[in-house]
């Protein structure tokens, strides 16, 4: 029990105790008593340990002694209209602090003073949260720093779910030798926004559904919860063309290669898949199809579903609508038909074939993601009429939901893009520019975040072969322009549409990544994303400065098998981030060695991020840490953020396995490892000319 004076120390004077600890120790100061956990995990401490420790200082530290400058002090561009805040008076005696030396004490005072607002003004500057905007800064200090375990989710097997009890069909001899790939991603709150229960929906290439357990609150964390029958997603299609007669394999002419091809309303637990030109909505709770619609043309994207608006449904000849609401007395009655007919005749009763126009034009080929944007300082859940569409043309084009005749407005790119995200705030490319090399004062920066009714379009791709990450700033022009800008020849007029324009774009084509980005996605206060070459990678969101990154597929050995979840509470990887403990993944070469991960979907939403997280306290529950889910094209896995080694796929086969067929399992493992490594030898003296002496 800790010492009562010190319970009874007002906060503020305990958090300057606090700052002379490393983060390590503070972090374990925490498991104490309650009071000192909540004391512990204050905003501002963490906010100024993220600052401390983040790559944006020390890049800007590198370019200052590069330049001969000191580090105490910035002189401000010259055209700026805004000064920064001017040192205090040194002619004045009593402005020394009472802490002040006896000699030369006022000008060690005034130094003093103007080297804590330099660190003010820079800290502003580096400050990635806007006006209104709650997050916690602990969690943000976790997940910058902490070290990365990468975990990959059980294989679903070929001929499971059915009204097996999850896991039980993995006991038969060739479970480990007939997995089923995933072919999607999209989370699923069964219980609500507030609730930490969450579950991973995916198709498969059986065409079943399958649910994970994310979070471990329904079991073992990764395991399969529920998988329904194969053939489920094959409804209105003869049987002949959707599975094999010998095996059940998937036919080629069933096309599981979009992406944003399932698209989850937890709130009405249902899910609509993309199969070709039919989207079939699926019961979660039951894994019951309960409607089928027939499209003129294969579907090539969907966007999030929402039950205030209409589901945005992609493909080459325009954007539909898609209202399942609309469609409840075609779906009576079907579903006890749809539970187990697979790709029968039964499955006719809840199929819809109405063939319509496209709502809104696109030009061919069709969008590859789809966008519903929030309102401006908004969370996820309140959208606009505003959606985005982009793809392989050269352009992100804006549609209006009331008005779906005419493409809106374009936005023209460049790159081919394969993912959207939005910040509900707003972007300057020039005040970003400026905040990032930490040019702004504090009544700057405070105006660059101030612009009403802006937002900001995240978009990302491939350009001439390499990765394209690009910010657009959403809204009116503002009546403001940042400073330093001013008329001249060949410029746009400050405070001009045209001018906004060409100051609300950023293309980051030279950092962002040497391959094709994959996808993007808000993760706290970052940009999360991932590349063809096996990174994920984090960026502040200015798209520039690098955060940290893992590779999926890296091999660091020392995996016993064991599942080792993550502490409750997140204080062991944030105590061991803060000890200098390498932030490498956790993770074995095997199966996963090569992957590249083709989605990133957050755990926890922008409603609870900014919402319910508090940013003094932080999140009370490991349950509540905001995880990384991602997917590469055939399986599912989870970056976290913990000291502890992830868990793998064949850890859930392991765990059914008897003593025997783990050893047997293990002899084969050293095997071919042992003859990997014998033909990289017999390679590497073939390089050398010795191929063959070692042949004779």
């Amino acid at each position: 029990m800790a010492s009562p004076n010190l319970l009874t120390l007002p906060g503020e004077l305990f958090l300057h105790i606090m700052s002379y600890l490393e983060p390590h120790d503070a972090v374990q100061l925490q498991l104490v008593c309650k009071q000192l956990r909540r004391t512990g995990r204050d905003g501002g401490f963490w906010r100024t340990r993220c600052f401390d420790d983040s790559q944006f200082l020390a890049s800007l530290l590198r370019r200052r002694r590069l330049l001969g400058r000191p580090e105490d002090r910035h002189q401000q561009p010259s055209s700026s209209s805004l000064p920064s805040p001017p040192p205090p008076p040194r002619s004045h005696g009593a402005a020394a602090p009472a802490g002040g030396s006896d000699t030369g004490g006022t000008a060690a005072a005034t130094a003093r003073q103007h080297a804590a607002a330099e660190r003010v003004r820079i800290m502003a500057n580096w400050d990635p949260t806007f006006p209104g905007e709650t997050i916690s800064w602990y969690d943000e200090y976790v997940q910058r720093n902490a070290p990365i375990a990468v975990s990959w989710f059980e294989r679903p097997r070929r001929g499971g779910g059915g009204g097996v009890p999850p896991g039980n069909y993995n006991n038969n001899n060739n479970a480990a030798a007939n997995p089923v790939e995933a072919h999607g991603l999209a989370l699923y709150r069964p219980d609500g926004m507030e609730e930490d229960t969450l579950l991973a929906v995916a198709p498969l290439e059986d065409g079943s559904v399958c649910l994970w357990d994310v979070n471990g609150t329904l079991g073992r964390r990764g395991a399969v919860v529920k998988q329904s029958r194969p053939g489920l997603l094959f409804l209105g299609v003869s049987a002949a063309a959707s599975m094999s007669a010998d095996h059940g394999r998937l036919s080629p002419q069933v096309d599981f290669s979009v992406t944003e091809c399932v698209s989850v309303d937890s709130q009405r637990h249902l899910a609509f898949f993309a199969v070709q030109n039919r989207l079939v909505e699926v019961d979660l709770q039951t894994l019951v199809a309960v409607g089928v619609e027939h499209f003129p043309q294969p579907i090539t994207a969907l966007s999030a579903a929402h039950p205030t608006v209409p589901l945005t449904v992609g493909m080459d000849g325009g954007l539909f609508m898609h209202d399942s609401r609309a469609r409840i007395v075609t779906r009576t009655g079907a579903g006890g038909q749809g539970a187990g007919a697979g790709a029968g005749a039964g499955a006719d009763a809840i199929v819809n074939n109405v063939y319509r126009t496209p709502c809104a034009p696109h030009p061919q080929p069709g969008p590859l993601c789809l966008l519903h944007l929030a309102w401006p300082g908004s969370a996820e859940e309140t959208l606009s009429d505003d959606i985005y569409a982009a793809g392989r043309i050269p352009s992100i084009l804006h549609y209006d939901r009331r008005n779906l005749s005419a493409v809106k407005d374009a936005i023209h790119s460049g790159a081919s893009l394969s993912s959207l995200t939005s910040i509900p705030y707003p972007f300057s490319a020039l005040d970003t520019s400026l905040r990032r090399e930490g040019l702004l004062s504090l009544a700057q920066v405070e105006a660059s975040k101030a612009a009403v009714g802006g937002r900001t379009l995240v978009a990302c791709g491939e350009y001439k072969s390499k990765g394209s990450l690009e910010l657009y700033g959403i809204g009116p022009a503002p009546s403001r322009c940042s400073p330093g800008t001013s008329p001249g020849a060949g410029r746009p007029v400050p405070g001009t549409e045209e001018h906004y324009q060409q100051n609300a774009t950023m293309k980051n084509r030279q950092t962002s990544s040497f391959s094709k980005v994959f996808s993007v996605a808000n993760h706290g206060a970052r940009l999360a994303v991932s590349d063809g070459a096996g990174l994920i990678k984090w960026f502040e969101r200015d798209g520039f400065t690098e955060v940290r990154r893992c590779t999926i597929g890296e091999d660091l050995g020392g995996h016993d098998g064991d599942v080792a979840d993550e502490d409750e509470d997140g204080d062991e990887a944030a105590g061991t981030a803060a000890a200098g403990t390498t932030s490498r993944p956790s993770n074995t070469l095997g199966d996963d060695a090569g992957d590249i991960a083709r989605k990133l979907v957050p755990t926890r939403s922008a409603h609870r991020t900014s919402g319910t997280a508090n940013s003094s306290s932080g999140s009370e529950s490991g349950l509540a840490n905001n995880d990384l889910l991602f997917w590469t094209g055939e399986r599912l896995g989870l970056v976290h953020f913990s000291a502890k080694p992830g868990f793998q796929s064949d850890d859930f086969v392991q765990a059914m396995q008897t003593e025997e067929e783990r050893a047997t399992e293990q002899e084969g493992r050293t095997y071919r490892t042992t003859m990997r490594h014998f033909f990289d030898d017999m390679r590497s003296a073939r390089y050398y000319g010795l191929g063959s002496i070692l042949g004779s």
